[in-house]
């Protein structure tokens, strides 16, 4: 079983991150990179960034020795977008990207060039381990065979995945193309448009569940968690959420045993703080915050046992580590799990207005955390910074050739830290787009509907049907409309957005 070992692997995270080193200059253009990305969590989700009732040692540790950011966005405010955005250096509205179901097509076109296949190029073996959510195949997807195309089709030598997320069907893992542990005699089937097989919904059989949910997310019971969407079979595949942190991390373990002689990426996407939060029972009652605050310790334990392998494997002083989010917080997304009634005094979004779905500041404003011994300077930084400027960014770093007419832009010194001044310009995505001009927010006017489901969210999406614009060095919080008094700026801010969403690609 997982083990805590705070105190052990807080020794091993100050030796991986502890005061600069020289690094060698032969390896320095090309360390090993690792991109923790963390779901769901907010800007003041960990120690270092304000959280109370729940303690980070090893997060807070790579803040201590490395690049602590209070300005650094994921690119969209809902998490396949912002992954799509991560791994194509291109905004997710060009392709239309919104939160996918369990069984969608590939997202990313195998055509394309990604920051793994840009990696792999230079020498770089590439790996993900965790939440996919990009979708899998042409769409029509028998579970039973070898799926394709897929992560290994865009750029990665290895994958390991959860195809969509914890609360979607299939519940089922997915290495390298194929159905872990799945069983001829027990055929899947996955739908999202009607029941299928016999399996208990939690809609039926309240009884059977280990925490209540809404209705979207009270279709197959799995594991004592109801779904959204129907699956049938494959009894012997599927997964046990209590078991995520220690699967994954074997995986990673194991990928990076396999690729440690030469260059290598790993794509660490945690299922972790998703719902339905359902941390191992070595973490349960960690936090004063119920089950999402245990599903943060459960996620810094996991940071602490990758940092410490690192330095057991003597590959620390060349890591850039690189620990961040898909998107804000939200309590109640759908899980009886007493996020909400927990939270006390605990702000998930660090005092931002806002949060998950939203189109404020705090559905983009993540944690971000770039550690890299030797070469980065202890620092907090105020640069503005996008995740869509990683691929151009990691370009320029290990001297891979960059793509023209996308979405990335170079701020590698930015990055590491070495200045503060990063974007001037910056994009948000959200159910609609906003523009930060440096301190200043423009969001657009929304005239669609909100979908049902946003309903039990708890979070506002600065949705309104009129234009936004705040001046955040005197309003963090977002709180005084300023549209009608500064006309000018608000013409000109949408001049500016208008011309990134119409540039040609």
């Amino acid at each position: 079983m997982i083990q805590l070992r705070y105190s052990f692997l807080l020794v091993f995270g100050l030796l991986a991150c502890g005061q600069p080193k020289r690094v060698d200059e032969s390896t320095a253009s090309r360390p090993n990179i690792i991109i923790f990305y963390v779901d769901d969590l907010g800007y003041g989700d960990v120690g270092c960034y304000g959280a109370q009732g729940v303690t980070t040692p090893n997060v807070d540790d790579l803040a201590r020795h490395g690049v602590k950011f209070t300005d650094a966005h994921c690119p969209a405010a809902t998490c396949t977008p912002s992954r799509y955005t991560l791994l194509t250096g291109r905004y997710a509205f060009r392709n239309k990207a919104a939160i996918l179901p369990g069984d969608a097509p590939l997202l990313i076109d195998t055509a394309d060039v990604t920051l793994p296949k840009m990696l792999q190029r230079v020498g770089y073996t590439t790996g993900v381990v965790g939440k996919w959510h990009l979708g899998l195949g042409y769409g029509v997807i028998d579970w039973n065979k070898h799926i394709a195309p897929g992560a290994n089709e865009v750029g990665f030598d290895y994958s390991f995945l959860l195809p969509a997320t914890g609360d979607r069907v299939p519940a089922v893992f997915v290495e390298n193309g194929d159905v872990v542990n799945r069983d001829p005699a027990d055929p899947i089937r996955v739908d999202y448009t009607q029941r299928i097989g016999s399996d208990p919904l939690g809609s039926e059989h309240p009884e059977l569940l280990k925490m209540k949910a809404d209705p979207q997310h009270s279709n197959t019971i799995v594991n004592g968690v109801s779904r959204i969407g129907y699956m049938t079979g494959g009894k012997s595949a599927r997964w046990i959420d209590e078991d995520f942190a220690r699967t994954f991390h074997e995986k990673a373990i194991a990928f990076i045993d396999r690729a440690k002689d030469k260059p290598f990426f790993l794509y660490y996407a945690f299922q972790d703080i998703h719902v339905p939060r359902m941390p191992n029972k070595d973490f349960a009652g960690k936090s004063k915050l119920g089950p999402r605050g245990d599903a943060i310790v459960q996620m810094d334990w996991a940071v602490g046992e990758i940092v410490a392998a690192l330095r057991q494997r003597g590959l620390d002083k060349n890591t850039l580590i690189i620990f961040t989010s898909d998107n804000g917080p939200v309590l109640d997304d759908g899980y009886a799990d007493r996020a909400v009634e927990l939270v006390g005094n605990h702000n998930p979004t660090g005092g931002l207005r806002g949060g998950k779905y939203s189109a404020y500041e705090a559905g983009t404003r993540v944690p971000t955390i770039v550690c890299w011994p030797g070469r980065v300077k202890p620092a907090e930084s105020a640069a503005l910074l996008s995740q869509v400027d990683l691929l151009a960014s990691l370009g320029n770093l290990t001297g891979a050739a960059v793509a023209s007419g996308i979405d990335s832009e170079n701020y590698r010194n930015a990055w590491l830290g070495e200045t503060d001044r990063g974007r001037e310009i910056m994009v948000e995505e959200s159910f609609t787009l906003a523009l930060r001009e440096q301190q200043w927010k423009y969001i657009q006017p929304h005239t669609g509907t909100v979908p049902d489901w946003m309903a039990n969210k708890g979070v506002e999406a600065g949705l309104q049907q009129r234009d936004q614009l705040y001046d955040l060095s005197r309003d963090r919080g977002e709180q005084h409309n300023l549209a009608d008094s500064l006309p000018e700026r608000v013409k000109s801010m949408q001049a500016i957005l208008n011309g990134i969403v119409e540039k040609p690609q």
